[in-house]
């Protein structure tokens, strides 16, 4: 209940802060508003990921939150975007001389995969996708 009464308390002190700056004149930016006020803040749990062989860890960009049009869109009406940035790589693949191969990505990348592709982990409240090399279609630069 106090958490519940904490966060009530924030919206208010968040909506009084936009009503003397003039920023509810639309109701689209009212929405925004009360759409900050209940994110989640990124939370470090100071735990490194190393995939092995031609592996990738990537963490997928942000779903797109508001329409074109400024509809707000819940959570489950958001489609997961294929895209994201690359957080570490393997070694690379290994080859039949015993030799790795080269990664032709490298951490900071971002990338397009396909939808379906990667095994999802979760490492406290953020999400990783940990997918072959080959499952990446093109780095955008």
């Amino acid at each position: 209940m106090r958490i519940l009464a904490a966060a009530h308390a924030d919206y208010l002190r968040r909506l009084s802060v936009a009503k003397s700056q003039g920023y509810l004149n639309r109701q689209s930016e009212a929405l925004q508003i009360m759409a900050t006020a209940t994110k989640k803040k990124p939370s470090s749990t100071g735990v490194k990921i190393q995939p092995l062989g031609d592996r990738v860890v990537i963490r997928r960009d942000e779903s797109e939150e508001t329409t074109a049009g400024g509809i707000v869109l819940p959570d489950s009406a958001q489609d997961k975007p294929a895209r994201g940035r690359v957080v570490s790589v393997g070694d690379g693949k290994l080859l039949d001389d015993g030799t790795r191969g080269e990664m032709q990505i490298k951490a900071g990348d971002r990338v397009l995969f396909s939808s379906y592709a990667g095994e999802s982990i979760e490492l406290g409240d953020e999400e990783y996708l940990l997918m072959a090399e080959e499952n990446i279609l093109a780095v955008v630069e």
